[in-house]
């Protein structure tokens, strides 16, 4: 397992958002920098499985009731975030996912976690794969603790939508960078 870089706390802390200087996300699939792209990748252009990664967090703030992951890229054409997974209404009793859960009607996510839309408009993981001749492009695997259990959201609600609701409620999120290019 990797563990986040400590250069990063300063980073995230940055971002406004109050957390304990320890809250970590750590993985076996991702690695800070790079990604295995024979899972993680989208299948088809990418030639990678779409599935997925483990996430295991840390030491999150005091208070957390909940927690939500959001995997995005901001490096997307068009300027945009481009989602490629959401998840939400995890209890605080959990503190990771098991690789693959992201499937489509997945049978393995945590029980009352909802999956959102991606950019894609399914309610699943959409694996990376930047356009080819892009520069390679940065892939956000973020973890948020948050003041609710349960957010007003529903699966339905647009990526951008549920991703501006799980802001509002975070206490504070961890994270894994990884780069991937075609």
């Amino acid at each position: 397992m990797r563990r986040f870089p400590a250069w990063a706390g300063a980073l995230l802390l940055a971002t406004g958002l109050s957390q304990a200087a320890s809250f970590t996300v750590t993985s076996h699939d991702v690695t800070p920098g790079t990604l295995n792209p024979k899972q993680i990748a989208y299948g088809d252009g990418c030639k990678g499985q779409n599935l997925s990664p483990d996430l295991a967090w840390h030491n999150p703030p005091a208070g957390t009731q909940g927690y939500a992951i959001v995997v995005w890229d901001p490096d997307a054409p068009g300027a945009r975030t481009w989602y490629h997974w959401v998840l939400f209404d995890i209890r605080a009793s959990v503190s990771s996912v098991a690789g693959n859960t992201g499937e489509y009607n997945s049978k393995i996510l945590p029980a009352g976690a909802l999956q959102g839309r991606n950019s894609s408009g399914s309610n699943s993981y959409s694996g990376a794969c930047p356009p080819a001749g892009d520069k390679p492009h940065h892939y956000h695997f973020t973890v948020y603790a948050l003041k609710t259990g349960k957010l007003a959201a529903e699966a339905s609600d647009s990526p951008d939508n549920l991703a501006d609701k799980i802001k509002a409620q975070a206490l504070g999120n961890a994270e894994v960078v990884a780069t991937f290019g075609h």
